[in-house]
């Protein structure tokens, strides 16, 4: 929210990993994380808006909800978690981070005024409870009870939102090279096959069977909640087996930057996305006052590219209810020039972006002119491909 005071913001645009939820697989033939997912006031970590939230939540049915997003719950509500169930942690994350970006957005910049409409904003989910979940959590907190029939929440199929243009047959091909890096680096690691063979046969299961159940998402589920790990009769999975799993993840992002291919993967997967980003901060810049602010509720696998797309190497990987914000303001000495500042998780790392490292170096504003992530997002993402076009990119060959 910082800014020359004769600048004024006039767009804010926000991609969100959703929050906190039960796992999405399952160890085998051991029992299944014991969490409750039903909405507690009482229960820690809670949010003074809490109670007001689930009740607003049942007075949704106004809500223009795009396809399946209709029959979609409006907040997690089973006594014991289904897979994948956004958990009463990350329903209050978003509380928390809606809280935040009212407080500078709304209370300080006054983006949106008392009497917005529903154009100005742009809603735009996956089809899971957990994303939908967490964008209401957010949108409820930045809107204190907001009359639903200004709420117009789309439907996006795809995790990387690539909306109509998503055949890329070079993005397959560079993230198909990813995952072939990403074996060869598991294959080369013995302390990690150790460990597998290890847990299978506590499970009393095939070591492969077991790598399939990506056990560490069960496991980080465990030892976020706080909950003992998994036993059986022959043993105990335990904490030596999951530092070296996590040990090998953060080794694999060590790698992942080294190598590349993710990088040129990212450029692809999320050219649709930032030039959506794009086109939205243009038509501000000329004036409209539409879609000021937008929510886009996403996955770990949307935001990641984003980040590796803009070049900012030193973000960690998405967290929970992680947000990237990109904030659009205009100069009120110069109204014809915009800038444009990005915030990953409250922090500022517009300089740490590949288009504006060195812009930085040679200027004093606290900001990067518009025009650079322009020309970033409808051109020199093409250069690494020696293409002009997304088009084009998406099918030439590498040399």
């Amino acid at each position: 929210g910082h800014a020359p005071h004769y600048f004024k913001l006039v767009s804010v645009q926000v991609l969100i990993r959703h929050g906190d939820r039960y796992p999405l697989y399952a160890i085998p033939k051991t029992k299944r994380p014991d969490i409750d997912c039903m909405l507690l006031p009482s229960r820690k970590p809670s949010h003074p808006q809490l109670e007001a939230f689930i009740k607003h939540m049942s007075k949704g049915s106004a809500a223009q909800m795009d396809g399946s997003l209709s029959s979609l719950p409006r907040y997690p509500s089973h006594s014991l978690c289904e897979m994948g169930e956004l958990t009463q942690t990350g329903v209050v994350q978003h509380l928390r981070n809606g809280q935040l970006l009212r407080e500078i957005y709304i209370n300080k910049h006054k983006l949106l005024l008392s009497d917005w409409t529903a154009k100005q904003l742009y809603l735009e989910t996956t089809g899971k409870s957990r994303t939908l979940q967490s964008a209401l959590a957010l949108l409820y907190t930045f809107l204190p009870d907001f009359d639903w029939k200004k709420i117009n929440m789309r439907h996006q199929w795809s995790t990387i939102f690539c909306s109509g243009s998503c055949d890329c047959p070079m993005r397959n091909h560079y993230l198909e090279e990813e995952q072939r890096r990403q074996y060869s680096l598991r294959v080369k690691n013995g302390d990690l096959e150790k460990i597998y063979v290890d847990m299978a046969k506590i499970v009393g299961i095939p070591t492969r069977q077991l790598r399939a159940s990506n056990p560490i998402d069960s496991l980080l589920c465990y030892f976020c909640h706080n909950v003992s790990f998994p036993c059986t009769k022959t043993g105990c999975i335990g904490m030596e087996h999951f530092k070296v799993i996590k040990r090998h993840q953060l080794e694999d992002e060590r790698e992942r930057q080294e190598k590349k291919l993710y990088f040129l993967y990212a450029l692809l997967a999320t050219h649709p996305l930032l030039n959506q980003t794009v086109n939205r901060l243009q038509r501000i810049a000329e004036g409209k006052k539409e879609e000021v602010f937008v929510l886009y509720s996403a996955h770990d696998v949307t935001l990641s590219p984003v980040l590796s797309a803009l070049g900012i190497t030193e973000a960690r990987f998405p967290r929970f209810a992680a947000r990237l914000v990109f904030e659009l303001w205009q100069d009120g000495k110069r109204p014809k020039e915009h800038f444009i500042r990005i915030l990953y998780n409250g922090a500022d790392v517009t300089f740490q972006t590949s288009f504006c490292k060195d812009y930085y170096k040679r200027s004093s504003k606290p900001m990067c002119p518009l025009e650079k992530f322009v020309n970033f997002v409808k051109r020199d993402m093409f250069l690494i491909f020696n293409s002009t076009s997304y088009y084009d990119a998406c099918r030439r060959r590498p040399l």
